[in-house]
C-alpha cells in the first residue's frame, strides 16, 4: 500500500517578512522586497547593485553562544524556519523528532561566505587570522542539514540537496519519496540562503543579472514582461515538516496539504542553458506521479526568474505540457531569486495559497514577452482561485529540473 505525504507544519523567512499574514498583505499592496543595496557601491566590477534581502532578520547572536559556533548566517536561517516548522506541526521537544524514525532533506547553492576570506588570508600570508576549527562549518554546502541535526538531535538519515536553485525543491521532493519507501515517518524539507555579492556577481559574469534596475529597484524583476533584462539575488528560508497520513492522525495532526507528486531529471545539454523538451518531459512524470491530468491542476507556481532566455524557455515548456488555460505565476518578482531557498520558499508560500484561495499575481508583470509561449499569466491584483492541486516548478545549473504537486488538504 502506497504511504501517502502530508505536510504538517511550514515556516520561511523572506525579504517581505516570515509571517504569511504580512507576507500576503505586503504582495496585496503592490510591494515587493528588491531594494538598491549601497553597501555595493565599492564593488565596481559589479553591474546589478539590486537585491533582496531579508535584512530585518539579524542572525547575530540569535542563538547561545556555543549553538552558534557552527552556525553561518545560512545555517541560522534554515534551523530558524525548521523550528518554527516544527512547532507549527506540534512537534516541539516531541521524542519521535530524535527516534530515528525522523529526517532531514534539505539544501542551500552554497554554505556562508564570509569563511572564504578566512581561508584566502591563510593561503595568502600563510597565517591562519579568522581561520578556525569551525571555518569549514559554517562554509561547507551541507552546513544547513547537519545544523538542524545537531540542534534538534535527528538521528535518522540526512539527504544533503546542495543543487543551486533546485536545492529547495529537490529537498522537497527527497524527503516525500522517502516517506514513501518506508524509511522515515517525518521529514524536515526545504532549503535556505545568505545573501552575498558574490551571488550576484556569478550571474553579472553570465550577463544574467537586471543591468537597468539601478534607478527602479522594487521593479528590478520583471518575470516574463516584455523589458525584462535580468533577474535579481534574493534571500530566505523555506521550510516543511512532512509526515506519513497514519502516523500524522494517530498524533492528532492536522495536514495542511499533501504531497502526491514529484519528479526529477536533467538536461544533459548545457550547464547554463535549459531546454524546454526535458523540463516538459520532468513536468509530464510528476503529473503522472500524482495521478491526475494537467486539468486537474488549479495554478502553477513557475521558476521565473526574469533572465531573458530562461523564462522563453520554460514558458515553451510549459505551453508543451499544460496548454494555455491553467493560472500560472511566479513569485520572484516579490523575492528575487533566492537560489536554494526558493524551492521551499515557493512551496510554503504555494500551500498557503492554496489554502487561503488568493494566489498573488507576477510582481511587474505589465506585457508578456512574445517571445514567452501563450500561458494564463496571473498579473494585476493577484487572482482568487479554488484549487485542489497546484505545482511547483523549479530549474537549476547543470540542467537540473524539479516539479512537486501538492493537493489541498480534505
Amino acid at each position: 500500500m502506497t504511504r501517502r505525504v502530508v505536510v504538517t507544519g511550514m515556516a520561511g523567512i523572506t525579504a517581505l517578512g516570515k509571517d504569511y499574514a504580512e507576507i500576503e498583505r505586503r504582495m496585496k499592496d503592490g510591494e515587493t522586497g528588491t531594494k538598491y543595496i549601497p553597501e555595493w557601491d565599492r564593488l565596481t566590477d559589479l553591474t546589478c547593485k539590486v537585491g533582496a534581502p531579508a535584512d530585518w532578520f539579524k542572525h547575530e547572536g540569535f542563538y547561545p553562544r556555543q549553538k552558534m559556533r557552527s552556525m553561518g548566517r545560512v545555517a541560522v536561517l534554515a534551523v530558524d524556519a525548521a523550528e518554527r516548522a516544527l512547532a507549527s506541526a506540534g512537534l516541539t521537544d516531541d521524542p519521535v523528532v530524535k527516534g530515528g524514525r525522523t529526517g532531514i532533506s534539505c539544501g542551500s547553492s552554497f554554505g556562508s561566505t564570509q569563511p572564504i576570506n578566512e581561508f584566502h588570508h591563510f593561503l595568502s600570508t600563510g597565517k591562519a587570522g579568522g581561520f578556525n576549527s569551525t571555518s569549514y562549518i559554517r562554509m561547507m554546502a551541507h552546513t544547513g542539514a547537519v545544523n538542524l541535526s545537531v540542534v534538534f538531535g535527528v538521528t535518522g538519515r540526512v539527504i544533503t540537496t546542495s543543487s543551486a536553485c533546485t536545492s529547495g525543491s529537490q529537498g522537497v521532493g527527497y524527503g516525500y519519496e522517502t516517506i514513501q519507501d518506508n524509511r522515515a515517518d517525518i521529514m524536515i524539507v526545504g532549503g535556505a540562503e545568505e545573501f552575498c555579492p558574490s551571488m550576484s556577481m556569478v550571474f553579472d559574469r553570465l550577463y544574467a543579472t537586471s543591468a537597468a534596475a539601478n534607478e527602479q529597484p522594487e521593479r528590478a524583476c520583471r518575470p516574463f514582461d516584455a523589458t525584462r533584462d535580468g533577474m535579481v539575488v534574493g534571500e530566505g528560508a523555506g521550510f516543511l515538516i512532512l509526515e506519513e497520513l497514519e502516523h500524522a492522525k494517530a498524533r492528532g495532526a492536522k495536514p495542511l496539504a499533501e504531497v502526491v507528486g514529484y519528479a526529477t531529471n536533467a538536461d544533459g545539454a548545457h550547464i547554463s542553458h535549459p531546454e524546454a523538451e526535458t523540463q516538459a518531459l520532468m513536468m509530464r512524470a510528476a503529473l503522472k506521479s500524482a495521478g491526475i491530468d494537467k486539468n486537474a491542476v488549479g495554478f502553477i507556481s513557475g521558476h521565473g526568474t526574469a533572465t531573458v532566455a530562461g523564462d522563453v524557455v520554460e514558458s515553451q515548456a510549459s505551453n508543451a505540457t499544460y496548454g494555455d488555460k491553467i493560472p500560472f505565476h511566479t513569485l520572484k518578482g516579490h523575492f528575487g531569486h533566492a537560489l536554494g531557498a526558493c524551492g521551499g520558499i515557493e512551496a510554503w508560500l504555494g500551500v498557503e495559497m492554496l489554502r487561503s484561495g488568493w494566489v498573488a499575481p507576477i510582481a511587474n508583470f505589465r506585457e508578456k514577452d512574445p517571445r514567452c509561449a501563450d500561458l494564463d499569466y496571473i498579473g494585476g491584483k493577484g487572482r482568487n482561485i479554488d484549487a485542489e492541486y497546484f505545482v511547483s516548478n523549479n530549474f537549476a545549473f547543470g540542467g537540473i529540473n524539479t516539479s512537486l504537486v501538492f493537493k489541498r488538504a480534505a
